[in-house]
Order: structure tokens, then C-alpha cells, then sequence
């Protein structure tokens, strides 16, 4: 037997066994499981909509499915899909199992990581006082401020912010002294208050709230639960976590779990509670689901050899890669055991003339359709495991070889033309969006082909600006910041003296409204 006749003998003992000890969690027969867990009859499903799935390169990329359940989650969901139970009865009994296992006081299900968010944020500030509850997100009179340090913040501070929450932010510990107040209802952070390098480390951050009272929410979304908790162990009160990311199970679910008093009061703000958290809803499904997921990490599943079996897919496509001179791929392996390996994939512009988003327009045009982090601007990609299906890294290593082999070479700069007009001064900006229309305030000093400046809007106070002009083609960058999200645009069109008109694109795939300044100093 060759080794790669080893490997493969190895994987299907490693699969039946995975199977059959699904199948003994689940009481099923080992072949119901495996029925159940295999592709179905194809994709026809999505095809009847006229959708084409695609091979997900993406892995927990929630836009694009999410990572590849397991196969026991897969058919706990469809049996539990043929049977009702009392949402409330089900939770009493799945949340204890959860936060034994987590190492938490209690946990509950939710619908994903941002929900747990926000039924956690929901229980710091009504505490599970029913009134307040039905007040929310109107949080005058109750305590309604959270501590977040600066490098904790993201996009997904709504879920937070949702509640009725304001967010105060700090840098150092003497910020941090600073923030508290009588209105301070919880401390916030990301999974990054983990690393290394920031002003204060977790442990210090939960130090000060405890001394005050005040309960700490960490969103750890796309981290694996590990044992002991890490965050957990640093003094956090409540933890959430994504069932559809690295923990394999529905896409749409996630856990709190953490300080007894408090998930209680999360779930009484959650469905099926007519409270602020009915929208935020969780199946029955999704319960069962997300549970499966959580035993069978810590009994049927075995990460190294997840890890071993991945890393084996990423060293055929590096080797099919590396025989192409101006394309370089290297194995980055996490540095958390919550994590998993990744492939970073590069190449020289000066060789091979195409964009990220070119590349990854062509793998997803192409049959069958691959979906990868090959978007925007710049020449380099990563490509991530957990939602690919044994084989298909084969496809995507031929069809990365294939793409680069056949790519144009180089781009020739664009020849830049006398400026049409000195565009030096204060302009207007008027953007229809869809339902709406904004107007912004913009300076834009010329220099040259450079544009350089800054601008304020309804939302962002200040912001800066960056762009080109050639002959009458104008492109202006625009850099902001609310709150946590930053927001970024560009803006394309012609330019003349007094007046700038075209269209925007507004930093999502198709985002685009059309635009018109005028200059008013």
C-alpha cells in the first residue's frame, strides 16, 4: 500500500469512526447517519431558484453558508425537524447540557453570535426586570452605557448598540478608571482582548468592572469553545459564541453562556418571550442543532485530525501553485487552538496582471463555481478549510494553476492627462441612495494629478479624502468612522470647475448611487 493509499484508508476509518459515534449520540443506526450526511441529491433545491452553489473557499464567511456542518448535526436537525416540543421545555433541559460542558454557570441558544450579544447587553441593563424589558431599546432612567476599549470595537458593536446602549470608549487604564459611572451597565469586548501588544490585558479589564459591579459580555464569535474557557478563566461573565462557524453546527445559531443570574435574564429577553429579543429568533431546530455540535466536540470530534486532514489540502495546493515562478503560497498556522490553519496566496502584479477581485470573478464564473477571499483591490488572498468538502481542494488547485498560467501580464499605467480643472476648494456632495439622499460637506486641496482632503456628512464629523484627477476623470477615496465601523467609498465621475457628478460605490458587491457636487468656495 503507497502513502496515498495509507492516507485514504486512514481518513475512512477516521470517518466511520466519526459516524458511527454520531449515530450512538443520536440513537440512530450508523447508515441513517451517513445517509443524512453525505450532499443529499444535489444541489437542485437552489438550482429551481436559479442559484448555483459553489465551492466555499470562504469558510465561516456567514454571506456565503457559513462553515460545513457536521454530519450529526445534519441529522439531528431533520429529526428534530419532525417533532414539537415547548421551546422554553427544551431550553431548561439543553442549557445546562451546554454550560456543562462550556464550563459555564449557564448558556442558552441563540441565533447566533450576535444575538447572544444582544440578549446578553439586554440583561445588563433590564436585569430581567419585565418593565424594562418591554421599554427597550428606550433605556431613559436605566443604567444604559458600556466600557469598550478602542481596539475592541467592529461592525458588530450593533448588536450592543441595538439595545439602546452607548458606547464608551477608552484607550488606557486611565481611561478605563475614568469610564465608569452610575449609567455604566456592562464592559464589552472582542476575542482580540486576548492578544498580546494592547493597553491592558482582559484580566485587567474585568478587575475594574468587578471592582465596580459590572459585568463583562466578551463576543468571541468565531472562536471554537475551548476547555477551560479562556476567557472564562480572565474573568468574563458572559461569553458568546457562533454555532455556524468553527463549531460546525446551524449556520444561524450561537450560545451565551457565562454567570447563571445573567443568561437567565438574556433568555427572558430572547424569543419565544414577547420581550425586546422576539425578532431575534431560535428554532427548535437550531437548539437540537447547535447542541449535537457542542457534544460532538467534545466526544466524536478530533481537531488535530481536522487540522492534519486540512493541512493536507493546503500542501497539493501550494505544490500545484508553486510551480508557478510569480505566484507564492505559504501555510499559516493559528496561533490559537480555537483557530485552524489557512493558505495566504500572492502574487507579483509586475508578472500577472490581475486584481484580487479579477481573480475572483473568474473562479466564480467559472464551472463549478469557487468562492474565495479574492476580492477588492491588491494581489494577495486567503483561502480557509472548514467549508470545503473532501476533494474539492483538488478543484481549486487546478483551477488557481489554470487561472494564473493563462493570466495577462502586466497592467500598463495609465497614461495621466492634464487636469480639466483646478478642483482646489469646498464642495458639496449630494448621494441618492435608494430610499434617501445625503449631502456632504467635502475641501479638497489639488496638487497636480493628487487630490487630497477631508469631509463631514450627517454621521461622520470628520473624515479624509484622497484621490485623482486625469483629463475630466476624477476618483475620490473617502475614509470615516462611526462608532466602531469604519466606512470607506469611492467616488468616480467627470469633474469640471464647478461642478463633479457620477457614481459612488458604497464598499458592498452592486452598492452603487449616483452622485453630484458642486462647489460652493
Amino acid at each position: 500500500m503507497n502513502d496515498s493509499q495509507s492516507g485514504a484508508s486512514r481518513r475512512s476509518l477516521f470517518r466511520a469512526g466519526v459516524l458511527a459515534r454520531a449515530a450512538s449520540l443520536l440513537g440512530l443506526p450508523a447508515a441513517a447517519v451517513a445517509a443524512r450526511s453525505e450532499r443529499g441529491a444535489g444541489p437542485g433545491v437552489y438550482r429551481r431558484f436559479g442559484v448555483e452553489p459553489f465551492i466555499n473557499c470562504t469558510s465561516t464567511y456567514t454571506i456565503n453558508g457559513g462553515s460545513r456542518q457536521l454530519p450529526e448535526v445534519i441529522a439531528a436537525v431533520e429529526q428534530a425537524s419532525h417533532y414539537h416540543v415547548n421551546i422554553d421545555e427544551l431550553m431548561a433541559k439543553v442549557g445546562p447540557r451546554l454550560a456543562g460542558l462550556l464550563g459555564g454557570e449557564a448558556a442558552m441558544v441563540s441565533s447566533g453570535a450576535a444575538g447572544a450579544v444582544t440578549c446578553g447587553a439586554a440583561a445588563c441593563v433590564a436585569g430581567g426586570d419585565p418593565e424594562k424589558m418591554q421599554k427597550l431599546p428606550d433605556t431613559s432612567g436605566m443604567k444604559n452605557e458600556c466600557v469598550v476599549p478602542k481596539w475592541s470595537r467592529s461592525y458588530y458593536d450593533h448588536a450592543v448598540r441595538a439595545v439602546g446602549i452607548r458606547m464608551i470608549e477608552v484607550e488606557t487604564l486611565r481611561d478605563l478608571d475614568d469610564a465608569f459611572g452610575p449609567r455604566t451597565a456592562l464592559g464589552h469586548g472582542q476575542a482580540n482582548m486576548l492578544d498580546g501588544g494592547n493597553s491592558f490585558s482582559l484580566r485587567q479589564f474585568t478587575d475594574a468592572c468587578r471592582k465596580r459591579g459590572v459585568p463583562v459580555l466578551i463576543d468571541a464569535a468565531a472562536d471554537l469553545p475551548l476547555r477551560p474557557n479562556p476567557y472564562i478563566d480572565a474573568g468574563a461573565d458572559l461569553v458568546a459564541t457562533s454555532g455556524g462557524k468553527i463549531l460546525r453546527g446551524p449556520q444561524t445559531s450561537g450560545i451565551l453562556f457565562g454567570r447563571r443570574n445573567l443568561v437567565l435574564a438574556a433568555w427572558q429577553a430572547s424569543s419565544p418571550h414577547i420581550t425586546f429579543g422576539r425578532s431575534i429568533k431560535v428554532s427548535k431546530e437550531e437548539i437540537v442543532g447547535v447542541a449535537m455540535a457542542v457534544e460532538a466536540l467534545f466526544s466524536t470530534r478530533l481537531r488535530d485530525a481536522e487540522d492534519k486532514e486540512w493541512l493536507s489540502w493546503f500542501e497539493y495546493v501550494k505544490a500545484k501553485l508553486d510551480q508557478i515562478p510569480a505566484v507564492t503560497a505559504k501555510i499559516v498556522m493559528p496561533k490559537a487552538r480555537s483557530y485552524y490553519p489557512t493558505l495566504q496566496i500572492d502574487w507579483d502584479p509586475n508578472r500577472i496582471g490581475l486584481e484580487n477581485w479579477e481573480l475572483g470573478k473568474r473562479l466564480l464564473d467559472g464551472k463549478p463555481r469557487i468562492m474565495t477571499h479574492a476580492e477588492g483591490e491588491g494581489h494577495g488572498f486567503v483561502l480557509r478549510p472548514a467549508a470545503m468538502y473532501p476533494g474539492e481542494y483538488k478543484i481549486v488547485a487546478d483551477r488557481l494553476y489554470e487561472e494564473f498560467r493563462k493570466a495577462p501580464g502586466p497592467k500598463p499605467k495609465p497614461e495621466m492627462k492634464a487636469p480639466a480643472a483646478n478642483l482646489t476648494g469646498q464642495w458639496e456632495i449630494d448621494i441618492s441612495f435608494l430610499a434617501s439622499a445625503t449631502r456632504w460637506r467635502i475641501h479638497l486641496d489639488h496638487n497636480g494629478h493628487e487630490l487630497a482632503g477631508s469631509y463631514s456628512s450627517p454621521v461622520v464629523p470628520q473624515g479624509r479624502l484622497a484621490g485623482s484627477i486625469s483629463g475630466d476623470r476624477v476618483e475620490i477615496r473617502s475614509q470615516g468612522r462611526y462608532e466602531g465601523m469604519p466606512m470607506s467609498y469611492v467616488f468616480t465621475g467627470t469633474a469640471h470647475y464647478g461642478k463633479m457628478e457620477g457614481k459612488v460605490a458604497l464598499g458592498w458587491e452592486d452598492g452603487s448611487a449616483p452622485w453630484v457636487a458642486r462647489r460652493i468656495a
